[in-house]
């Protein structure tokens, strides 16, 4: 495993960064390094391989934290999102589907159980804010179901 320098600014910036906002956890990937800083223990550094960097938006600013959009579906925990029922097969929801109330949308998995997240009114699926695979937080906007 390569050697992982801790920048102990960054840090703290994030450490800062999630008592400002409230959050529970934060994850930065750089370089094809990843930190992932949280409340319910010290920081947790793993060095892997990223397929994709991520993109911090410029226009982010935790100071001025908007509400949800109208018919947004959130995430109810922390939790790594599924779009499907499993890997290969088709989503359970494409924008502009039409859904039922209680309609399954997605699955977050957490602790290794399946969570169906299911529709809480009927509309059309205006947006889908996640992609497979990916870590969500507990309060995150998944998807607009209007």
């Amino acid at each position: 495993m390569p050697k992982f320098d801790i920048d102990e600014g960054l840090l703290r910036k994030l450490a800062q960064l999630l008592s400002e906002t409230g959050l529970t956890e934060i994850e930065y990937e750089s370089g094809g390094q990843r930190i992932r800083v949280n409340r319910g223990g010290g920081p947790t550094v793993i060095a892997a391989p990223v397929s994709a960097p991520a993109a911090i938006p410029a226009t982010a600013s935790p100071a001025a934290p908007a509400g949800p959009p109208v018919g947004a579906v959130v995430s109810p925990m922390v939790g790594t999102v599924y779009l499907a029922s499993e890997p290969g097969a088709a989503p359970f929801v494409k924008v502009g589907d039409k859904v039922k109330k209680g309609q399954t949308l997605l699955i977050i998995e957490a602790m290794k159980v399946m969570n169906p997240i299911a529709a809480p009114q009927g509309g059309t699926v205006s947006d889908i804010m996640v992609s497979d695979g990916r870590p969500v937080e507990f309060g995150e906007v998944l998807m607009v179901v209007r």
